[in-house]
């Protein structure tokens, strides 16, 4: 499925971008991080279709600028409300993943959890991204989420092999790279098996480097044949 990035300072903002998001994608990420004070109830009562909670740490080129204890808090929080799922890096210490995984457990599991890891300045070996892949999944990971920098195009195939590999194994994945030599990895994850592929409401509005428009994305995957369904 396509998934809309909503980053905005305010949650009136945020609304109105979800909006446009659900008219156009299957599901909206909805990046918390940015805000001063979300309004959380509001926003998740606001969706009308799969939303995913994000609230990304400044190591992982995110905005909150709060202590840990506080930024999973705000996840927890989007437990509490029913959302689809909720997105933390796997950077994060043991204990807050393990209280966000006992809030989901006392909200009867509607929430699903997505492990992520990001490298921002290449993408490693193929024997790494494996062990990164292992380390997301021993998290507890419903979804694993891998995305590295492509720094040669040859990176794109070498992360797209995640893909095929995770499923073999029963675990949901989304896998892809940034950047400008990793816009192929995006439209052809879906193609691979991948939960979801990111996407913004219209240029300019990219929450990562290499992000096409939705737009752009249903055209390529209309190109190749491919539709945008849920894995």
């Amino acid at each position: 499925m396509i998934c809309v990035s909503v980053l905005t300072e305010n949650s009136r903002d945020a609304r109105r971008m979800m909006e446009r998001g659900y008219a156009v994608a299957d599901a909206v990420e909805l990046r918390i991080d940015r805000m001063k004070a979300p309004d959380l109830p509001a926003l998740i009562g606001a969706r009308k279709g799969k939303i995913i909670v994000t609230n990304r740490r400044k190591e992982e080129s995110g905005f909150f600028e709060g202590n840990e204890r506080n930024r999973v808090d705000l996840l927890k929080q989007a437990v509490a409300l029913g959302a689809s799922y909720v997105d933390i890096e796997a950077s994060t210490a043991k204990k807050l993943i393990g209280e966000l995984a006992a809030a989901i457990e006392v909200y009867g599991g509607i929430t699903k959890v997505m492990v992520s890891h990001h490298d921002f300045n290449g993408t490693p070996s193929w024997k790494v991204l494996l062990g990164r892949l292992n380390a997301c999944r021993a998290l507890g990971a419903d979804v694993v989420k891998i995305v590295t920098y492509a720094n040669a195009v040859e990176d794109n195939l070498r992360v797209l092999q995640l893909i095929p590999e995770a499923l073999g194994e029963g675990q949901k994945i989304v896998a892809f790279c940034m950047g400008p030599k990793g816009r192929a990895s995006r439209i052809m994850a879906p193609v691979f098996g991948s939960l979801l592929s990111y996407a913004s409401l219209r240029k300019g509005a990219e929450t990562a480097p290499g992000q096409l428009t939705v737009s752009e994305m249903r055209e390529a995957l209309r190109f190749i044949g491919v539709g945008s369904s849920e894995s």
